[in-house]
């Protein structure tokens, strides 16, 4: 298991050793003694996974109380899976990074509490499963507007048609109106 920075330190994208044969293949995706020699969390509370459709843009989620770590990972299909640093006091506060996870590559990344979080569809359908640090808390949810020219995603849009998004994510802040972390 190897552990990856990205453009922003604290989001590590973690590729798995791969054992393919004839039959298939193999990878362990959590080892809790190799991510805390890396520096990453060994306690999560919740699993989640979903399901999508291609052109489905979910998020950018948070909570701003609970703050959730997220380790993610795509196991069918293809999705492009952002994360904006939403902590004032960071030097990368509004940066944002952006990876291709996918069944096929098998990375995950490390996504820390005080990030909004959310990922693009690619292929005809994804399924995402992510693991938590804390509880889902619907009333500390907030969402970050995907478009947000001050944050400027680079988001790789099919045919750049505008992604199909739920009523909530539609109705996101914009940074400069959003609640933030200290």
């Amino acid at each position: 298991m190897r552990f990856l920075p990205t453009s922003i330190p604290d989001v590590i994208l973690i590729e798995p050793e791969v054992f393919s044969d004839s039959r298939g293949f193999f990878m362990e995706i959590f080892q809790a003694r190799k991510f805390a020699e890396a520096g990453l969390p060994t306690h999560f509370v919740q699993d989640n996974h979903s399901g999508s459709h291609r052109g489905i843009l979910r998020g950018l989620h948070y909570q701003i109380q609970n703050p959730q770590g997220k380790l993610v990972r795509a196991i069918t299909g293809t999705i492009f899976d952002v994360a904006v640093d939403l902590r004032k006091s960071s030097p990368t506060f509004g940066k944002w990074v952006g990876v291709i996870l996918s069944a096929e590559n098998h990375l995950q990344i490390w996504i820390p509490p005080g990030f909004a979080h959310g990922f693009y569809v690619l292929s005809d359908w994804a399924e995402v499963h992510y693991k938590t640090t804390d509880f889902y808390n619907p009333r500390g949810e907030r969402t970050l507007r995907w478009d947000d020219p001050h944050i400027g995603i680079d988001w790789p849009l099919i045919e750049h048609q505008p992604p199909l998004l739920s009523e909530k994510d539609a109705q996101g802040k914009y940074l400069s109106e959003a609640e933030l972390f200290d």
